[in-house]
């Protein structure tokens, strides 16, 4: 049976769970268990509040599965639903207005990855230093989770030209801090993007480069967080 539920798609699992299957939704939250985590983590304040927000996070999915679409995407809905439990969390418990940003949370630190993921939590780093909470969530989404314009803009509840002004104007302002010299070094990453993306023309190699740190892998936050 794990193995009929593992060629699923994330939407017929989650057909299944609302037909009644608690097994087909375990997959779901085994596939983005450390996905949520790891988005949620770089707006709280701290490991415990993350945990806590991504436990809500999929009691909240269960309890409102019966109003998923599976025509549409599920991780774009989950991903909504993540945010949203971040701004509850932040509403209940605000932020003292000189209490710094937390730092990125990383429980799996083998040491022969460290090379390849120091440059890359370092530029995430700096994003979530830089930019506003709108920009940095755009730019997560794009690029950490390599989501698509249109599930981004689902995420954020944003229109899908609002989303590309986002991710413009947060890969603008980490050029510059690039070029002001926040971050040195050589930039790394899986993918080489195309330098026109999202509105990007006329910045040549410095947008390519700043594109493939951004798609490091696993940025700033454990991809394996425990839930």
């Amino acid at each position: 049976m794990a193995s009929d539920f593992q060629r699923c798609s994330d939407e017929e699992l989650a057909r299944q769970t609302q037909a009644g299957s608690l097994a087909a939704f375990e997959e779901l939250v085994y596939r983005y268990e450390g996905r949520i985590y790891g988005f949620v983590a770089n707006s709280c304040r701290n490991p415990v509040d993350a945990r806590e927000v991504a436990q809500d996070t999929f009691v909240r999915a269960f309890q409102a599965i019966a109003q998923f679409d599976c025509a549409r995407g599920f991780g774009p809905w989950l991903f909504a639903i993540a945010r949203r439990k971040c701004i509850d969390q932040h509403r209940a418990a605000p932020r003292a207005v000189d209490e710094p940003m937390p730092e990125p949370v990383d429980d799996n630190d083998p040491a022969e990855l460290m090379a390849r993921r120091e440059e890359g939590q370092s530029l995430w780093g700096l994003a979530r230093r830089r930019l506003p909470e709108a920009q940095f969530q755009a730019l997560w989404l794009r690029y950490a989770e390599d989501m698509s314009v249109a599930g981004v803009a689902q995420v954020l509840r944003k229109t899908q030209t609002h989303v590309k002004v986002l991710v413009f104007r947060a890969r603008r302002v980490l050029s510059r801090e690039l070029k002001a010299g926040h971050s040195s070094g050589p930039p790394t990453g899986r993918v080489a993007l195309q330098a026109t993306e999202e509105g990007n023309r006329g910045q040549g190699s410095g947008a390519v480069e700043l594109s493939r740190a951004l798609v490091n892998p696993e940025p700033c936050a454990a991809r394996k967080g425990p839930i």
